[in-house]
């Protein structure tokens, strides 16, 4: 006869299979399962904190162990693999500026052209066919996208003439004009996510232009509040955090409650990975970091942004199914590429929108998802209690607010 700790494992192995997660928190446990989250009182989880079988057997029948079914293709286009920054760790390089300054090498230059949007969206319209989706998610990724303003325009205007179509944006939005948001907005551009390097200081040093090394935080800040103005577009607004940038972010948080409005942005703060060439993140996920993550999302919610609930662990849509099924990742010359991660880098190609994806024996070892090319001084466990931590502390705020 088993153990009831081995029985309670066995049930463990089974949320962890799900994506689910349960979090024990100041008064309550939480739930985070793949079709929502669920506030749990003691009496559901056992002394060794597992799910008791009738709790979990009512999560199920409420629906919170089914994933949301997929609406939509998800498409990655690189417009551009150039960029106008100069950012040390950025993933995209492929060496250090030697010369200690804002250019270092980078990911091979090409531009999305009408041809390649021809076959793009010839390969879409089969892959949308083969699962039978009728909608089309765009994200318009780079690079700097915006380096093709027309690449950009004329992928939304043609992809909405084989599907419903609506898009956003990862920009580093220094050449984002109120004409070129409103534009884009008009054709189903709906966010746009941008990167600040922590407060204005260590921004300037950091995110800078790769031409002449210029700060870059007032003119990011100027363009979002323009665009603003003329469109309404959302902004997911990412917070790097390393040991260059951790430091200024309290004021960082206050600083564009001042000058942004906070109703329509989103914050989001995220350790940068050792994927730079050449460059390391030496802040841990331990230490002060669990607690200052915890101060941001506070402080932001608190002056009127919105943070990012929680949730199950999911497989992303777009690298986590073999051949593009539900989404694919196209370089501006037409190649697929797995994730973004990979995408425009040499022998990590697993196809191209005018022939498909390669055989499975060559895409296997190519196939990476998300998150599988970070590298941190930290095992997984350590970094899977952070985000417990994170994210705990989070809920339980929510709850005390009346957020929830």
């Amino acid at each position: 006869m088993s153990s009831g700790r081995a029985v309670a494992s066995g049930r463990e192995d089974l949320l962890s299979a799900s994506g689910a997660r349960l979090l024990q928190g100041e008064r309550n446990w939480w739930f985070l399962g793949p079709g929502g989250v669920a506030r749990l009182g003691s009496r559901n989880v056992t002394a060794d904190g597992a799910l008791r079988p009738e709790a979990e057997l009512r999560l199920r029948e409420s629906g919170m162990f089914t994933p949301a079914r997929v609406r939509a293709y998800a498409l990655t286009v690189l417009t551009s693999t150039n960029c106008n920054l100069g950012c040390g760790y950025c993933f995209q390089n492929t060496a250090q500026d030697q010369a200690g300054g804002t250019r270092p090498p980078r990911i091979a230059r090409t531009r999305l052209t009408s041809d390649t949007v021809t076959s793009l969206l010839g390969f879409t319209e089969r892959q949308m066919a083969a699962v039978g989706l009728e909608k089309l998610r765009i994200l318009l990724f780079g690079g700097e996208p915006l380096l093709n303003p027309r690449g950009c325009v004329e992928l939304l205007e043609r992809a909405a003439e084989i599907a419903p179509t609506s898009a956003w944006m990862i920009s580093n939005a220094t050449l984002l004009t109120p004409s070129l948001a409103r534009r884009l907005a008009g054709l189903g551009l709906t966010s746009v996510q941008v990167t600040f390097d922590g407060d204005r200081a260590d921004h300037d040093r950091i995110r800078v232009g790769r031409a002449d090394g210029s700060g870059t935080f007032d003119k990011i800040v100027r363009n979002i509040v323009s665009a603003s103005e003329v469109s309404p577009l959302q902004w997911t607004l990412r917070v790097n955090v390393s040991q260059e940038t951790f430091h200024g972010v309290d004021a960082l948080i206050d600083r564009l409650a001042a000058e942004l409005d906070p109703a329509r942005c989103t914050l989001y703060f995220a350790r940068i990975g050792d994927v730079g060439v050449g460059y390391a993140n030496s802040l841990l996920h331990t230490g002060e970091l669990p607690a200052a993550f915890t101060r941001w999302q506070r402080r932001a919610l608190d002056l009127g942004f919105t943070v990012s609930r929680p949730g199950a662990r999911k497989t992303c849509v777009t690298c986590g199914h073999a051949d593009g099924r539900y989404g694919a990742v196209v370089s501006a010359d037409g190649t697929l590429a797995s994730c973004w991660e990979t995408a425009g880098k040499p022998d990590w190609e697993v196809g191209t929108v005018t022939d498909g994806y390669l055989p499975s024996a060559v895409t296997g070892e190519r196939w990476v998802a998300c998150q599988d090319l970070y590298r941190y001084d930290e095992d997984a466990r350590t970094l899977a209690r952070f985000r417990d931590t994170v994210d705990t502390a989070l809920l339980d705020y929510l709850d005390e607010t009346g957020r929830l």
